[in-house]
């Protein structure tokens, strides 16, 4: 009773976690990890106090969170993939890797544009030589 808390104290702390669930959003800029340690702690102690979850539902939960950016990744997941099978651990895992392969493809890119960017200058001077 003194660890857990009443059944007022549970309650009061599951609606509170169901809350942070039910708003729970991608942060501009947060990358796929930092979501994913964000996320978990709420779904283990929603777990803990002992609501239910099917894979599919939190899988769902973790796609419609994702900014816009992830869209045309979020489509090709829903479509290829049974999200009622998937792990939520697998899915990170899919997103992850995809966040990899986008920030290798940028750093490629900027790379690129930086050697593209480089111009150089010369100029031609005539040397006349004048007769005195």
């Amino acid at each position: 009773m003194t660890h857990e808390g009443t059944n007022d104290v549970k309650r009061a702390r599951k609606h509170v976690l169901i809350q942070d669930y039910e708003l729970f959003k991608m942060k501009q800029g947060e990358s796929i990890a930092d979501v994913q340690k964000r996320y978990t702690p709420i779904i283990n102690h929603l777990m803990g106090l002992g609501k239910e979850f099917d894979k599919e539902e939190l899988n769902i939960k973790v796609l419609k969170c994702l900014d816009r950016s992830w869209q045309p990744n979020v489509t090709n997941i829903s479509k290829l993939r049974d999200l009622s099978t998937l792990t939520t651990i697998a899915l990170f895992g899919k997103l992850r890797e995809h966040e990899i392969e986008m920030q290798r493809l940028n750093e490629l890119e900027s790379s690129e544009k930086k050697v593209k960017n480089i111009a150089l200058r010369s100029s031609i001077k005539n040397n006349e030589e004048v007769d005195e």
